[in-house]
C-alpha cells in the first residue's frame, strides 16, 4: 500500500531551512497495524502529513498502492486525502454546536459525486453511538467526541485510517475503548496508522517504528524491545 524511497522533508521560512526527516525508508502493507512512536520533535507527525496527503516531501519518492503520488497537485492531493484515508486527531476537531450526524457527514460535502448518506448512519453504528446520532457534539464526553472523529474518519470507506495521538485527551478507559475500535477495524481490513509518543498506545500495533530526530531508529513486531530513543529502537 505505501512504500516511501529516500524520503527528506525541510521547511523554508523567509530562507531560514529546518530539515525535519532525512533519507526515511518505509513499507506499509495493506491491512497492517501500524504504530509510528517517537518524542515530540522527531518528525513523526510531519510523516504523517506526508503520508496522508497533507504535506509533501522534499526529496524522495512516495509511492500509494503502487502509484508515483510524490508531486501531486494540490487539487489532486485533496481528492485523494477525501477518498483515500481517514484521519482521528488528538483534539477531535469536531463542529461545535453541531450534531453528530452531521459532524460524521461533513467529508460528504466535498465529494464531487452523489453523497451515499446512508453511509452517515453506518458509521455512527459503527462506533456504537446510535443513541447520540442527533446529540450536538458539546455534549458529548470526550470519549464520544474521539468516536464520532473516527466515524467521521470512516464514512468514505477508506482503506487507510490514520489516528494522531487518538487518545492524548482522554481518560484511560476511554482510551482503551478508543483503542479497541481502531483494533477492530483493523480485523476488519483497515490499514491503521497510529501516530503516538505514548508506550500504552503503540502497544495496540502489531508492528511500531520508532523515529528520532527524523531518522527511523527501530521497525519491529516485538514490542519489548522498542526504545523509541534508542539506536537499536529498544525502550528502555
Amino acid at each position: 500500500m505505501i512504500e516511501i524511497k529516500k524520503l527528506y522533508k525541510q521547511f523554508d521560512n523567509e530562507g531560514v531551512v529546518t530539515k525535519v526527516l532525512f533519507d526515511v525508508d518505509l513499507k506499509i502493507k495493506k491491512g497492517e497495524s501500524v504504530a509510528i512512536m517517537g518524542p515530540s520533535g522527531s518528525g513523526k507527525s510531519t510523516l504523517m502529513h506526508i503520508l496522508g496527503f497533507l504535506d509533501t516531501l522534499s526529496d524522495g519518492q512516495y509511492l500509494f498502492d503502487g502509484e508515483d503520488v510524490s508531486n501531486l497537485d494540490d487539487d489532486t492531493l485533496a481528492q485523494y486525502r477525501n477518498k483515500k484515508v481517514g484521519f482521528v486527531f488528538q483534539s477531535f476537531n469536531l463542529l461545535p454546536k453541531t450534531t453528530v450526524w452531521d459532524n460524521v457527514r461533513l467529508p460528504l460535502l466535498y465529494d464531487k459525486d452523489k453523497p451515499d448518506l446512508a453511509a452517515v448512519d453506518q458509521a455512527i453504528k459503527s462506533v456504537g453511538l446510535e443513541h447520540r446520532r442527533d446529540y450536538l457534539s458539546n455534549q458529548l464526553s470526550g470519549g464520544e467526541k474521539q468516536r464520532v472523529a473516527i466515524a467521521r474518519a470512516l464514512v468514505n470507506k477508506p482503506d487507510l485510517i490514520f489516528a494522531d495521538e487518538p487518545t492524548g485527551n482522554l481518560d484511560s478507559k476511554s482510551g482503551i475503548q478508543i483503542m479497541s475500535i481502531l483494533q477492530d477495524l483493523n480485523h476488519q481490513g483497515k490499514t491503521i496508522i497510529i501516530v503516538t509518543h505514548e508506550r500504552n498506545t503503540a502497544k495496540h500495533a502489531a508492528r511500531i517504528i520508532s523515529i528520532k530526530d527524523g531518522r527511523i531508529v527501530g521497525d519491529t513486531s516485538d514490542f519489548e524491545t522498542i526504545d523509541a530513543g534508542g539506536e537499536n529502537g529498544k525502550l528502555k
